[in-house]
């Protein structure tokens, strides 16, 4: 998409305009509206002026979202019949059609779904609506989101009964018997939809997954559920296979010798693929030459071929509880691209000339190859910073003094410190989980990200620098700026804990964001308001073009530093590889298209993983049916109270319906639920005890109540004149 000349690609208050523009004359779809007409609409009036309103509409039209004629008068495409847009159903049954060229979606009813499905790509009819609701109505299906799902087969009149429950996605499927591929009553597939032609949509067995309940059956579930096959195509798996194993002499050509410095990676223990390292030299004037190294995977893999293709249809690995679903077949992830140590392997570098006081006054970036000499664990690495001795003590001291000269630098820069809680879990044999931790990170895990970041900024710089008329495209890692009101809900919210967060504007608000960071360290409210701000956030994508990471503070970042597992590093190693050596192949539509598919797939993977913690949360709290444990509110909505416990980070369910002793509403402004009759109010951040009521491991759900009665609760107050308004505006949790 053409950007407007009119518009900067960082003004976020143009850009704000511009939405509420889309979203007004959306309601009127077809009719015209001049500069002044639009002026005057509700969220324009008195906050823009008549010249950023001309600005706003000239780049939509100069961009295509809006229809201008002669007079200067503008509107929404026109609409003959219908319009086309992707369909989102809620679990209540509802849905929105989110149409490209209109900011506001268009609101279904369940009885105007047709038979439609979250994910499909619609054709609706624009009805009136009520109120400042756009209503439409589903015509047709025009393109499935996904044919394939997991489900539970039943007995049924014409053979099984496969019933689908994947959040908002609860339906029935007919499986004919001949369709059933052996599969029997009880057990859980994966089922492709055939058609539709009766009651019931028709479907075929795929493959047998398995008894519902069990480990493997239940992990193996969620990848299918999130579009991520465990399995590589035959095809696919005969490719990485044929690749020659050993470096050949053409394989060096044009390729820089660090074989002979020291070199090492510093990974979990229990890693498998090694797809970056750091290499460390002192130069002749007093200088470091640090390197990082990353694995060439674009030596392997050429554009085009079956093996390019499924890295991209995949687009990142994926991270599961007790499992990695790589991108890349084993024979690349783990052997030929992975830097394992005593073995020579061809890399792309990033290499820096840092003074002593951690300033680069140098880069270099070319192909190369390396031969690491150890193969660290973060908790190796942490035991020799700690006690300063140890294998390569020195050089592992003095890049850990580089990084934290770095890391000051970032944040004195604009960066914002979010550290938040990872949970992990210890399995047995069964894989059962046993035992709940948090994940520490400490200097050793944050030497390497220090590095990682300085790398992944200064290749986007260096990009960025080539031309200023942007005839070389690449492939940015952004982060908008966050919405005013967002920063001020989180501002209300904060309040109620004694903090103060200044949140003048975006660019301001970081100090106060770091300062909030610092101060609820350790705190029993810590987590919760860590997720909330990182909720106020908007949230980081690639794209061809660049507006910078707000919440790195850096004008210029990309993704260089992990092919092995994310595409959009591959497709960065191949932009500037190609810039490196004079030649210009790079197809803006296609690429942009490339960073659309990541970032949803990478968001897809994201909610994978928060499935499988889900889930083993759940089966680690069955075993505890009846035990009580302190926690806080850690989220709000109008059907109940989500509650963490602070023993283990895990998460449940007080729902209101179990809260007897008064009928609760949302309060969604104040992020908290009123009693009708008593005043009693149960807020975000407040501590609770909770007892484990009921779990239901196939749902990943785990169900709270209160141990004693409704007077446990341990903060409870009274709804006054003096506190009535208190607490500002919070946006409802999302789940």
């Amino acid at each position: 998409m053409k950007k407007s000349k009119k518009q900067g690609s960082g003004n976020a208050r143009i850009s704000g305009l511009q939405e509420t523009i889309q979203g007004y004359l959306g309601r009127f779809p077809g009719k015209y509206f001049n500069y002044k007409q639009v002026l005057a609409a509700d969220g324009i009036k008195g906050i823009y002026d008549l010249q950023e309103v001309r600005d706003a509409l000239a780049g939509l039209a100069f961009e295509g979202k809006l229809e201008s004629d002669k007079r200067e008068k503008y509107r929404c495409p026109s609409v003959s019949k219908y319009l086309t847009g992707v369909l989102r159903v809620a679990k209540d049954g509802y849905g929105f059609v989110t149409v490209e060229g209109y900011s506001d979606d268009f609101f279904v009813p369940s009885s105007s779904m047709a038979d439609a499905f979250s994910g499909d790509t619609v054709a609706i009819k624009v009805l009136k609506g009520r109120g400042n609701k756009t209503e439409a109505q589903v015509l047709e299906v025009e393109k499935r989101g996904k044919t394939d799902y997991v489900a539970v087969l039943y007995p049924g009149k014409f053979g099984f009964r496969a019933m689908v429950d994947e959040g908002s996605m609860q339906q029935e499927f007919l499986v004919k018997e001949d369709k059933a591929k052996g599969a029997g009553v009880g057990q859980k597939v994966q089922i492709r939809m055939l058609n539709w032609n009766g009651i019931f949509p028709e479907a075929e067995v795929i493959q047998i997954l398995g008894k519902p309940g069990e480990h493997h059956t239940e992990m193996h579930a969620i990848l299918l559920q999130y579009g991520f096959e465990v399995k590589f195509p035959p095809e696919v798996q005969k490719a990485a296979d044929a690749i020659p194993r050993k470096i050949s002499k053409a394989d060096l050509e044009n390729r820089r010798d660090f074989r002979n410095i020291l070199t090492f990676t510093i990974d979990p223990a229990d890693a498998k693929d090694f797809d970056d390292a750091i290499s460390f030299q002192r130069l002749d004037n007093g200088n470091l030459e640090i390197g990082v190294h990353i694995a060439d995977v674009t030596h392997f893999l050429q554009p085009g071929t079956v093996l390019d293709k499924e890295a991209y249809k995949r687009a990142t690995s994926v991270y599961l509880v007790d499992r990695t679903v790589p991108m890349l077949p084993e024979v690349l992830s783990n052997d030929l691209c992975s830097l394992r140590p005593n073995e020579d392997r061809l890399v792309f570098s990033a290499v820096f000339e840092i003074s002593a006081v951690g300033k680069a006054v140098n880069r270099w970036f070319g192909k190369s190859i390396i031969h690491s000499d150890k193969r660290f664990a973060y908790e190796e690495v942490q035991e020799i910073l700690e006690a300063g001795a140890g294998l390569y003590a020195e050089e592992l001291t003095e890049l850990n003094r580089i990084a934290h000269i770095l890391r000051k630098q970032r944040f004195a820069g604009g960066s914002i410190s979010f550290e938040t809680d990872e949970v992990k879990f210890r399995l047995d044999e069964a894989g059962k989980p046993i035992e709940v931790y948090l994940k520490v990170r400490k200097d050793a895990h944050k030497l390497i990200e220090d590095f990682m970041l300085l790398a992944n900024r200064e290749v986007a710089t260096w990009v960025n620098g080539l031309s200023k008329k942007e005839k070389y495209p690449f492939v940015y890692r952004i982060h908008d700026l966050p919405d005013q009101e967002k920063l001020e809900q989180l501002q209300a919210f904060v309040k109620q804990f004694g903090y103060n967060l200044q949140v003048d504007s975006p660019r301001q608000a970081v100090k106060g964001l770091n300062d909030l960071m610092t101060s609820v360290e350790g705190k029993a409210e810590q987590n919760v308001v860590q997720s909330v701000a990182i909720r106020s956030m908007a949230k980081a994508i690639y794209t061809t073009r660049n507006i910078g990471h707000y919440g790195l503070g850096f004008k210029y970042y990309s993704h260089f530093t992990s092919p092995i597992r994310r595409y959009p590093d591959v497709m960065a190693h191949r932009l500037l590889e190609q810039y490196l050596s004079g030649n210009f192949r790079a197809n803006v539509k296609e690429l942009e298209e490339a960073c659309r598919h990541s970032s949803d797939m990478e968001r897809k993977a994201a909610e994978a993983e928060r499935a499988s913690v889900k889930y083993k949360q759940a089966e680690y709290l069955s075993d505890q049916i009846g035990k009580e444990f302190d926690g806080i509110i850690s989220g709000v909505t109008n059907w109940g109270l989500f509650v963490e416990l602070k023993e283990n980070k895990c998460e449940g369910l007080l729902r209101l319906a179990a809260l007897k002793d008064d009928h609760y509403d949302l309060d969604e402004k104040n992020f908290r639920v009123v009693g009708r009759r008593s005043g009693k109010q149960y807020r975000l951040g407040d501590e609770i005890r909770v007892k484990i009521a009921k779990t239901d491991i196939l749902k990943r759900a785990v169900d709270l109540e209160l141990p004693g009665g409704d007077d446990e609760f341990m903060s409870y107050r009274k709804i006054s004149k003096a506190n009535t308004g208190r607490g500002g505006s919070n946006k409802k949790r999302r789940r």
